[in-house]
């Protein structure tokens, strides 16, 4: 688990392709590494990756290739930065909101625009994941913690102030860039709960409809 505030900017020092799946060495750059053991994890831009290697500066993680499939990890390059987020402990203030480092799609940049010494993002989600976005409610941004500003459809705003802006790798997003989203966990878990004793039907679909809402009170006939 992970809170979605960034402690440094890392950047790729190697792909190695392997059969259909990858091994990615990282340059931690300004992140403390001497209490990483070999297992623990990291998340890098929202992605949890294991240790199996490390140096003083680096780690080195395998890259399954479901990961590769649902993230934006596989079309990083060489020397391409990376936000990196050691894993929560005990004694870790949440300053940001409760991150898995699981993936669920990947969204689009659409626009950029300057508001005083901030910046504003209007990004795209996959349709699926839309139902999951709520005005002021938390969203992962290639690992960071940040506040939905207004949700229109699958497309929503944000607001990234001057300090995230300087401490992670959102300052050097323009339109079409591609990033990976994780949504609110709450959200995730609640849909499957309304679910009830459907969910564990072969075919379940995993959505709350009308029907569903119905037949738990939540709307009139």
């Amino acid at each position: 688990m992970f809170t979605g505030i960034i402690q440094a900017v890392g950047s790729i020092a190697s792909l190695e392709s392997r059969g259909g799946d990858m091994r990615l060495a990282i340059n931690t750059g300004q992140l403390p590494m001497a209490d990483v053991g070999l297992g623990d994890s990291i998340a890098v831009s929202g992605v949890c990756l294991t240790v199996i290697e490390k140096t003083a500066s680096s780690f080195c993680a395998d890259v399954s290739g479901e990961t590769l499939r649902r993230t934006m990890i596989g079309s990083l390059g060489v020397n391409d930065a990376v936000n990196l987020e050691k894993a929560l402990t005990l004694e870790t203030r949440l300053g940001g909101h409760l991150v898995s480092g699981h993936v669920d799609g990947i969204g689009t940049v659409m626009s950029r625009k300057e508001d005083s010494r901030s910046v504003q993002f209007l990004i795209e989600a996959p349709a699926e994941l839309a139902r999951y976005i709520a005005m002021k409610g938390s969203i992962c941004i290639d690992g960071v913690s940040l506040t939905v500003n207004a949700v229109d459809g699958a497309a929503f705003e944000l607001n990234i102030v001057p300090h995230t802006l300087s401490a992670t790798t959102l300052g050097e997003y323009r339109a079409g860039r591609q990033i990976n989203l994780e949504v609110d966990l709450v959200a995730r878990y609640l849909e499957r709960l309304l679910l009830g004793e459907s969910a564990a039907q072969p075919g379940s679909s995993g959505q709350i409809t009308r029907e569903l809402l119905e037949s738990c009170g939540f709307t009139g006939k």
